[in-house]
């Protein structure tokens, strides 16, 4: 497999899982309002409403244990990547005063979502 192809198969990976987490979220009563919003900072997977929050989800897939948990790849760096691009979509879409929170959804397991172990932290980390 090309790099450019190893690439194009993470990334619809990651959209497949992105989309189930999404999917995830509404069972839960959410409004999912935007996938992948992309700004010069960066970008967040999901974008979503819980009653009075806006929910800024980032969502990570480990198909095994050999890299970690998922969970764990939303270090520091990554929190303020996050944190600056949910200051550009509030200003963006006149919301500067929201009650907003950051949460991460883990998913882990090869089989699709049948069998993943998903794990959602709610207000995962401040900005």
């Amino acid at each position: 497999m090309t790099e450019i192809e190893e690439k194009r198969n993470k990334r619809q990976t990651g959209a497949y899982y992105e989309q189930a987490a999404g999917c995830y979220l509404e069972r839960l009563g959410y409004e999912v309002l935007e996938y992948n919003y992309r700004c010069r900072s960066g970008e967040i997977d999901i974008v979503a409403k819980d009653g009075e929050y806006i929910v800024f989800c980032e969502v990570k897939f480990r198909s095994d244990e050999r890299k970690g948990n998922p969970l764990e790849a939303v270090d520091s760096r990554k929190q303020k990547v996050i944190f600056r691009c949910a200051m550009h979509y509030l200003s963006e879409h006149r919301l500067k005063d929201a009650s907003c929170r950051f949460d991460v959804i883990g998913i882990e397991g090869n089989d699709g979502m049948r069998s993943a172990k998903v794990t959602h932290i709610k207000n995962a980390f401040t900005g």
